[in-house]
């Protein structure tokens, strides 16, 4: 698994995928935050808060990470080395795993240097340093776990499909429909009582909750077995892939 993950990781930055990763979401994370203006400016808003960054990252991610995960058994199928890789010793868990981290180990390298948002937010607190801590150290870990997340879910549309392209697409679409769909469906009221037990079963309702700075185990555990259920998702379909070959 090491092994893999290690391969990834050079992958990524032997080529200009991680840079590119990490500069455009700096690049459009700096642009909303403090040029366009807009709800997301935190220099309009008047509150030394990273609430605008917290709401804008999970839709920025919502995209960067499917382009990542896009490549992860598509490239394998189309170069035909899938064969190779699920011929080798390594148990289909652990390759699964290795590229899995691999990703969300270039996710958290994104997340890492937006902590400088944080020291812009203490300066422009008065009195200096005046802002929620707690929530913003929540919020951090919710983004991380989001993330992971959106990897997973990256993983297993890639193992879907040889294009990298229906890869991406598919990876965007269930990653919308994870983060956003339930909560917009509670919205419409359609299913009455039942909306608020429907909204927890997207990622947007316990990423909020974990934002407030409170890490409840509910939230943790939601996240981990959503993670889980996708990469067991991804096991079964390139089984079902290695025993028809």
């Amino acid at each position: 698994m090491l092994a893999i993950l290690n391969k990834e990781i050079q992958s990524f930055f032997s080529s200009l995928t991680g840079y590119l990763v990490i500069g455009l979401f700096l690049l459009a994370c700096g642009f909303f935050l403090f040029v366009f203006s807009g709800g997301y400016n935190i220099l309009d808003s008047g509150f030394a808060d990273l609430k605008p960054f917290f709401n804008l990252a999970p839709w920025i991610f919502l995209f960067l990470i499917p382009a990542i995960a896009m490549k992860s058994f598509a490239d394998e199928k189309r170069m035909g080395t899938m064969e190779i890789l699920l011929t080798k010793p390594i148990g289909l868990w652990k390759l699964i795993t290795g590229k899995y981290l691999g990703i969300l180990v270039l996710v958290i390298l994104a997340i890492i240097p937006t902590l400088l948002y944080v020291l812009t937010i203490s300066q422009l607190g008065r009195p200096v340093g005046n802002f929620d801590v707690g929530a913003t150290i929540g919020s951090c870990i919710g983004l991380i776990f989001l993330g992971g997340c959106y990897a997973a879910i990256g993983v297993f549309a890639s193992s879907l499909s040889s294009n990298q392209i229906v890869s991406f697409l598919l990876g965007v679409f269930l990653c919308f429909i994870c983060y956003y769909a339930f909560e917009g469906l509670s919205e419409t009221n359609v299913f009455g009582n039942s909306s608020y037990i429907l909204e927890s079963f997207g990622i947007s309702f316990h990423y909020k909750s974990i934002s407030r700075g409170v890490v409840d185990t509910r939230d943790i555990i939601y996240f981990l077995s959503l993670i889980f259920l996708f990469l067991k998702l991804t096991e079964i379909n390139l089984s079902a892939t290695r025993n028809r070959r």
